[in-house]
């Protein structure tokens, strides 16, 4: 009486059904059970390195750590100059500023487990860990990109309209651009984040880069990610692309502005002002694009993406520091400062 009452309540009709029969029955809820464990254990993902030779990954921690060396020195340089020296105290190098400031935070995000995995030999990171990671990619490389888009129109004021540039930059302008680079950015990372944390996970844990990023991890993923890859693109169209427009329209508005100059001095001199900006952004676009849009992974293409998120936050304070004139001319007074105040 008892077993019948139980058969009933699993719906199952005993008088038709043999033991073994219902037994087969319950495999596939079993299965499944599995199989959704299965995709949930996955709780680390294996970061391939530029070489599997153990001699050349030291010499490529060697390198990788001079230059992450350099980027935070270059930076931070920067970043004290510009503060220290009154001079420097225009909406431009504010700009600057925020510009240094995240070539530091944008290599710490990815550098310090890279130099990690160089000497380790597991090449792990896990699930959670690489997900925030890729947040802080994707909010650091968009604000980058906003920020360069901002810089732009803060030259295309200076160079058409120099007696109001003071006026139309003014401070709470250039403090709310900048917020507004942060916010969003930001929102954009946390609302692909928060979509691509509810994957489930196959066994093939392998990521083909050194560091994690969001269009590496979905096709790692067992769950439908068609959404999260139309959100990515989406955002990657209106973010990145949008910003390259922006810096775009302001650089035509800028060379027709500087062409309507009749002398040859003047327009040198109004070029000169904007080449340190305009290298920063052929480096940090047309390294980051070639990342991107190259269809496969390999050793060309980690090369470009090292090139965009190791090697250009090196390079930026020293074109800045190179081709800006009043830059130099700050840094030769802090040096001259400080030599004298030891003598």
């Amino acid at each position: 009486m008892y077993m019948n009452r139980k058969a009933k309540a699993l719906g199952v009709n005993w008088r038709h059904k043999r033991s073994s029969d219902v037994f087969l029955s319950w495999i596939p809820r079993v299965n499944i059970f599995i199989t959704m464990r299965n995709h949930s254990i996955v709780s680390e993902f294996i970061l391939l390195m530029l070489s599997a030779d153990p001699q050349t990954q030291i010499l490529l921690f060697m390198l990788f750590l001079v230059i992450y060396v350099l980027t935070l020195m270059g930076n931070l340089v920067m970043l004290l100059v510009i503060r220290t020296d009154s001079h420097l105290h225009m909406p431009m190098y504010f700009f600057l500023r925020q510009l240094s400031f995240l070539d530091l935070c944008h290599p710490t995000v990815t550098v310090p487990k890279m130099l990690e995995n160089l000497l380790s030999e597991s090449k792990a990171i896990f699930v959670e860990s690489c997900l925030a990671q890729a947040f802080f990619v994707f909010a650091t490389g968009g604000t980058e990109a906003c920020l360069l888009a901002v810089m732009a129109y803060d030259r295309y004021v200076a160079i058409s309209s120099p007696l109001l540039y003071g006026q139309v930059m003014s401070n709470q302008l250039c403090v709310g651009m900048v917020w507004g680079s942060w916010g969003l950015a930001f929102v954009d990372a946390l609302i692909n984040i928060l979509l691509a944390v509810n994957l489930d996970y196959c066994e093939d844990q392998t990521l083909p880069h050194f560091s994690c990023e969001l269009s590496s991890l979905f096709p790692l993923s067992c769950s439908d990610t068609s959404t999260n890859f139309t959100l990515l693109l989406c955002s990657s169209v209106l973010h990145f692309f949008g910003t390259f427009v922006m810096i775009v329209f302001s650089y035509v508005r800028i060379v027709s502005t500087i062409l309507s100059i009749s002398s040859t001095s003047g327009r040198s001199k109004a070029f000169s002002t904007c080449s340190s900006h305009l290298t920063t952004v052929i480096l940090f676009y047309g390294s980051g694009f070639l990342s991107y849009l190259l269809p496969t992974s390999g050793s060309r293409l980690e090369m470009v993406f090292l090139k965009y998120s190791v090697v250009t936050p090196m390079l930026n304070p020293l074109v800045y520091s190179l081709q800006n004139k009043e830059v130099k001319t700050a840094m030769r007074r802090i040096l001259r400062r400080y030599v004298n105040s030891f003598t």
